[in-house]
């Protein structure tokens, strides 16, 4: 058996590829700044395989990040009787979802405890981890529940008292209910719910943290109490 490999420094460098960015709305272009690209052979299995590393920045925001690309002779998948599509793998880090953004900067303004429930979520939910990202959505409306003192023998009842005191609206009540089922399934029936289902739901949670927490914030600071 014959295995060859082989390294390049910064041969992708100028290259320009188009992806979801970090911070800009949706997918921007971007440039490779620093590169490692590996290859290499098994002549014996008539195998082949590529790597690439590589620093990347947005030709628009400027804000750097990182991918990693692999792909191998191997990497097709049957989509017809005779016909094959080759199909690699792309790492972003930060992972990232196209078109959704997070709280950024404002997530200082949540208490502790539900800041960090918080970006554990959104790390669930932009790595891929459909059950986790359920788990944690219902954990952050349990938080906010318990930081507001609310009163009740289950998260249903504890979801209506804080209408009750408008702390949420009826509406924002009635769609934390949908979240708070989304959230059983995925805790109690191990039910992954699609990319979409739980992009939507995290809009709602990101929503109602901005009232409650994030917006008496800001207009505290700019106008004082």
């Amino acid at each position: 058996m014959v295995s060859t490999s082989t390294e390049e420094l910064n041969k992708s460098v100028g290259h320009e590829i188009q992806i979801p960015c970090v911070k800009c709305s949706g997918r921007t272009m971007h440039e490779v700044v620093v590169s490692v690209d590996q290859s290499g052979t098994e002549s014996k299995y008539d195998f082949s395989w590529y790597q690439a590393y590589q620093i990347i920045r947005c030709k628009g925001c400027k804000t750097p990040s990182y991918r990693e690309t692999s792909e191998t002779s191997e990497d097709y998948i049957q989509i017809d009787e005779d016909e094959y599509e080759w199909q690699g793998s792309e790492k972003l880090f930060p992972s990232r979802i196209e078109g959704r953004k997070d709280l950024g900067d404002d997530a200082i303004y949540l208490p502790s405890d539900l800041r960090r429930i918080y970006k554990e979520t959104v790390d669930a939910l932009t790595n891929n981890f459909p059950v986790l990202a359920g788990i944690g959505l219902r954990a952050i409306v349990e938080t906010v529940c318990k930081e507001k003192s609310a009163s009740g023998g289950d998260l249903y009842t504890k979801i209506n008292d804080l209408a009750s005191r408008n702390v949420l609206t009826p509406s924002g009540a009635n769609i934390l209910h949908k979240v708070r089922t989304l959230g059983n399934k995925a805790a109690h029936e191990v039910m992954p719910h699609t990319l979409a289902q739980l992009s939507l739901a995290m809009d709602v949670v990101e929503h109602m943290l901005k009232d409650v927490y994030i917006f008496p914030k800001l207009v505290e600071n700019q106008f004082g109490e």
